[in-house]
């Protein structure tokens, strides 16, 4: 019997609804972003490490992959989530701190070129995949992420699969048996954050979705109730069935349209103290003292107190913070280096950067006072949450690609996601 959550889930993912016109607006630039993201992060030593073990199995080139070549879309889904999640410079949504796009982008394309659909069916399914993997992580709760899990492994898995049975055709049936065997599939923590783990999270989510779609449709049954069931997903993995929150507005509130984009190349829990401090204006030579209040769910996610590595340095608040007050640049790729830790202008600054939890700030908030060296005190906040106009973040989003992959190719690729071409196509621009 499936229970409820499940039954909701699978009704919505393989019904006739479409989203909204603003979420296909802003699927379309989180598409572009997970690109750029894709194609950059190919250069990453993670990346050539999948690429060796893609190109050692061989397979059916049934999808393109991140940085060149084809493969089975199984092995596909694992190295374009786990390239494109490399950087960390993906978007985040933060109603239940995940990553969706590397996942469920990276499991729709390569399920969607396997069976020749698309690129407006993709994009659609991919939709559909990404509000699940929102609405399974808000289900979850944030007990479920504060224990330990990677909510971008594990809800993902779950926006994974159905974006990828969406692409095969399941009807409600099919898609709760994607559900129900993605709980026994899907895994990821958060005690590989800041090494090669992180993004392979990812990779393994995007991989299980593509993998749990081809079995039942080839027939494979499962437990349709193993998400929220006796023994279940949620029952082992410290969820708190949060079904009012989760299932709030399903269908008529597309939850995807307040999804976050990165402007810096680091975890997303330290951008708002970025901003805050690129509002005071940081010079390192008037730095006496900065500290930053943030809600204590960062504390344990991005607070590396001294990171002697590029990939420590993104979950660094000292860092990231010392590293803007030296004029380094914070968007940049080459930034995020273990030559930049080393550093002893950067060492000896971050020893004057205090980080404090205050639970009355919200997780998306933070506060970053400055005391200068002349003895002036200033002040400033900021909120990810903040409404930003639409034009505003295609301007934004757009640049940063152009950034990443060069401005003809990101606007190849805006131009073709307006376009009802072969999702074939579009995935071509993925090698380098």
């Amino acid at each position: 019997m499936t229970g409820i959550f499940t039954k909701a889930l699978a009704e919505f993912a393989s019904g006739e609804l479409l989203p909204t016109p603003l979420a296909m607006s802003v699927g379309r630039l989180s598409a572009l972003d997970w690109l750029a993201c894709g194609r950059a992060g190919a250069a990453e030593p993670v990346s050539h490490i999948l690429h060796s073990m893609a190109a050692a199995e061989g397979g059916a080139q049934q999808a393109h992959m991140f940085g060149g070549g084809a493969a089975p879309s199984r092995m596909v889904a694992l190295v374009n989530g786990t390239t494109s999640h490399a950087l960390d410079y993906d978007d985040t949504h933060f109603a239940h701190i995940g990553h969706p796009s590397v996942t469920v982008y990276s499991a729709a394309f390569a399920m969607g070129q396997q069976l020749d659909r698309t690129l407006s069916q993709v994009l659609q399914a991919a939709l559909m995949g990404m509000e699940l993997s929102v609405r399974v992580g808000l289900w979850l709760g944030r007990d479920h992420y504060q224990v330990g899990y990677h909510q971008t492994a594990t809800a993902g898995a779950f926006g994974a699969g159905v974006a990828a049975g969406r692409l095969a055709g399941f009807d409600a049936s099919q898609m709760a048996q994607v559900i129900g065997l993605t709980a026994t599939r899907a895994a990821g923590l958060k005690a590989q954050f800041g090494t090669m783990g992180k993004p392979y999270n990812a990779g393994l989510a995007a991989s299980t979705g593509v993998e749990v779609a081809q079995l039942v449709q080839a027939g494979f049954e499962a437990n349709p109730d193993a998400l929220e069931g006796d023994f279940g997903f949620g029952a082992t993995h410290h969820g708190s069935a949060d079904y009012k929150s989760a299932l709030d507005g399903l269908g008529t509130v597309w939850m995807f349209e307040t999804v976050s984009h990165k402007f810096h190349a680091c975890c997303h829990g330290l951008h708002a103290a970025l901003e805050a401090a690129r509002e005071l204006e940081l010079a390192a030579p008037e730095v006496a003292e900065l500290q930053v209040r943030t809600h204590p769910r960062w504390m344990l996610v991005c607070n590396q107190m001294a990171p002697y590595t590029g990939l420590g340095a993104k979950f660094s608040y000292r860092t990231v913070l010392a590293m803007l007050a030296l004029g380094v640049d914070t968007a940049g790729l080459d930034s995020y280096s273990d030559e930049t830790c080393a550093r002893s202008d950067l060492q000896a600054l971050r020893k004057r950067i205090h980080v404090q939890a205050d639970d009355t700030l919200a997780e998306t908030e933070s506060v970053v006072t400055l005391l200068r060296r002349d003895g002036l005190r200033l002040e400033a906040s900021h909120d990810l949450q903040s409404v930003v106009e639409l034009s505003q973040r295609e301007q934004s989003i757009r640049s940063k690609a152009a950034s990443l992959i060069g401005e003809a190719r990101a606007e190849v690729a805006w131009d073709m996601l307006h376009k009802n071409v072969p999702s074939s196509a579009f995935a071509e621009m993925f090698g380098s």
